[in-house]
């Protein structure tokens, strides 16, 4: 895949957020294109935080049967801060989406508008890739919701600033609901209809579950 180089990834948190600001700028909202594939990517740390592993899954649509996957590993070169997680993720990550082909959309296991500067990982990744993409997250960084339904499907508004900025949804009856908000080239609806159309009933949508799973296997296998 071919990637924009939009900014510096050697910097400090300060300068981060900086870049953060001005790059909100450039997300724009749209609809769920044609759905042929959809890549899953994961990033996961060791024990000590000092290496990573990066990994995505490419799925064929609508079957959601895995077509390609690949993965690598580095060194940590950002450190954690919250509100600042693209700067930590997204460098493991540009080597594994270099060698992954061109997907229709992209969902990660992070936040995207729903983030304090409207800029978070998916936001990030969005503008890199040039590709739909959306924030899929387990716990909410920003914004007020209600508790949806305990059905599967059920869903709530995550509003910020007055602003609706994503969905609380419920993706498997009786689970925790995950916190869904678009990246870039994606409405707040469309992001939620990206991920039910990704579901195989388990909490997580398929690409990120199984790009997690992929992530561990790769650490156990220091590969």
């Amino acid at each position: 895949m071919k990637l924009h180089n939009i900014n510096p990834w050697n910097l400090s948190p300060a300068e981060a957020v900086a870049i953060q600001r001005e790059l909100a700028r450039e997300v724009r909202g749209g609809q769920i294109p044609r759905l042929r594939t959809v890549l899953g990517l994961d990033v996961s740390y060791q024990r000590t935080e000092q290496t990573f592993t990066a990994c995505a899954v490419l799925l064929k649509m609508p079957e959601l049967s895995p077509m390609d996957s690949c993965c690598g590993v580095g060194d940590v070169s950002f450190p954690y801060v919250p509100g600042l997680l693209s700067f930590r993720e997204i460098p493991p990550l540009i080597p594994v989406l270099k060698k992954a082909p061109r997907p229709d959309l992209i969902i990660v296991d992070g936040h995207g508008i729903a983030h304090p500067r409207r800029f978070g990982l998916a936001c990030h990744l969005g503008l890199v890739t040039g590709v739909p993409t959306i924030g899929c997250a387990k716990s909410l960084l920003v914004g007020t919701c209600q508790k949806p339904g305990p059905e599967r499907g059920d869903m709530t508004p995550i509003t910020y600033d007055g602003n609706l900025v994503g969905y609380a949804l419920r993706t498997r009856k009786g689970s925790k609901p995950l916190y869904i908000s678009p990246g870039h080239l994606l409405d707040p609806e469309e992001a939620v209809k990206g991920v039910q159309m990704c579901l195989k009933g388990y909490r997580l949508p398929e690409p990120t579950r199984l790009a997690h799973k992929l992530t561990q296997r790769a650490k156990d296998l220091g590969v």
